[in-house]
């Protein structure tokens, strides 16, 4: 990654054989910034096509924030639903091994959830999952390697693990792509099992740009595709033309 870095991302639902466009994802990457003794942030910016507007609206924002350690310190998310406003505060402190979290949620009318949690080992929110891959050495992975790590969610701390299967190369929008391909578990009930409820496909070389993210929901699957990218550290030699 470096410092200026935008990826844009497009995302589609499936329910059945149907396969419409819900949406545009955009995740950057920025320097300078003080929240809570940040130096860093990582976002996306998520927003619904007029089409899913009409029934659906979503205009999500995740942040999550880095001290010069590279450790995570804040992490919120906006959720814009149209009648429906929600805000998550995640606010991160490490001891050691272990990391305890305050949530803290809270809509226009009240205050949802106000606790505070704790874990071992690597202790992040959702968004901050994908920061976390992306630190991966690809060149160093071999099949079978598996990450843990606990994700911070509302009242909960959930299990996840990341499982390395192999090197792949996928085609989307007319091109080629050199992939590293990972199953992610995710140990909860608002997904439709605990074996590969993710599948995530990062570009194997060394910006390690998510291409592909496939979710296994209760209805159907959303999937997440690249579209473009500026600013990354490193030339994109993982993508090929046709």
């Amino acid at each position: 990654m470096s410092y200026g870095e935008s990826i844009t991302y497009e995302t589609y639902f499936k329910w059945g054989l149907i396969m419409p466009r819900a949406g545009d994802a955009v995740i950057s990457f920025n320097k300078d910034y003080t929240v809570k003794g940040a130096d860093s942030r990582y976002r996306l910016l998520f927003r619904s096509t007029r089409f899913f507007d009409s029934f659906y609206k979503m205009r999500d924002t995740l942040s999550c924030y880095y001290n010069a350690d590279n450790q995570i310190v804040f992490g919120s998310k906006r959720t814009d639903e149209g009648n429906y406003y929600s805000v998550d505060e995640l606010t991160f402190t490490r001891n050691g091994d272990s990391t305890s979290v305050h949530s803290y949620r809270y809509t226009p009318r009240r205050v949802k959830v106000d606790t505070v949690m704790s874990g071992k080992g690597y202790v992040t929110d959702m968004l901050g999952a994908f920061y976390y891959v992306r630190g991966f050495d690809m060149s160093k992975l071999h099949i079978g390697d598996v990450f843990p790590l606990t994700v911070a969610i509302g009242k909960d701390m959930i299990k996840v693990s990341l499982d390395f299967k192999k090197r792949e190369t996928i085609e989307l929008g007319g091109y080629k792509f050199n992939t590293c391909y990972f199953h992610v578990n995710i140990y909860d009930d608002a997904f439709e099992s605990t074996t590969t409820s993710a599948e995530v496909w990062i570009s194997d070389d060394k910006n390690a740009i998510p291409v592909r993210i496939r979710t296994k929901l209760k209805v159907g699957y959303a999937d997440v595709r690249y579209k473009e990218s500026s600013g990354v550290a490193h030339e994109f030699n993982a993508v090929k033309g046709n």
